[in-house]
């Protein structure tokens, strides 16, 4: 039998373990926290505000990409839940398909996706439809896979060719992308000449 959180601090550090020590105020109530309780545990010590609405365990040791964590939990819809899914030049540097450091964090979200609070400088938000196959779970966070990360960047044409055709041959040779995963690709069409020509020499 699966042990449970005999209390709210278990069940808060069980979420937040999960997100890099990082949690939400609907998560911490989720937990067992009282709604408003927040100022009184950031007086104590126990936690840390990062943003609104977003905390971090004082105590919990630092990470080097938690800032993904960070902005993966701002893009939480009316429900709470994150979802944006780290793409484009960042999902390149996450995979280390680039030696591009992107300045900032480009995040692909729903259509629909709305926020009342100013989208933070560091992020720049895409809008579309992503599929499961798509995106791959990290801790603490989500990003699109190896060729999706790829294709978009060659879709938006904002980053060199040249920069996308290395990515491509890397993420191959190292089996991040596969023959079967470029075929599909290829088979659903829309992309620009250049970029199916490249796909081709990478398809077998």
């Amino acid at each position: 039998m699966q042990n449970r959180p005999n209390s709210a601090a278990d069940a808060l550090f069980e979420i937040a373990d999960e997100q890099q020590g990082y949690f939400t105020a609907k998560q911490a109530a989720d937990a067992g926290y009282l709604l408003g309780s927040q100022a009184h545990h950031v007086k104590a010590g126990n936690w840390v505000r990062v943003h609104r609405g977003i905390y971090r365990l004082a105590r919990f040791p630092e990470a080097p990409d938690e800032q993904l964590v960070l902005y993966s939990l701002w893009s939480r819809n009316r429900a709470g839940e994150p979802v944006g899914v780290y793409s484009h030049q960042t999902a390149l540097s996450i995979h280390e398909l680039s030696d591009i450091n992107p300045s900032k964090l480009h995040m692909t979200v729903p259509v629909a996706f709305r926020r009342s609070a100013t989208v933070p400088k560091v992020l720049v938000l895409h809008y579309a439809t992503l599929q499961k196959n798509d995106v791959e779970q990290r801790h603490g966070f989500v990003v699109t896979r190896p060729l999706r990360a790829v294709a978009d960047l060659a879709a938006t044409e904002t980053t060199s060719r040249d920069v996308v055709a290395q990515a491509l041959a890397e993420g191959r040779s190292r089996g991040l992308v596969t023959a079967r995963e470029i075929a599909d690709l290829l088979r659903r069409g829309g992309h620009t000449g250049w970029f199916d020509r490249l796909l081709s020499q990478y398809a077998k």
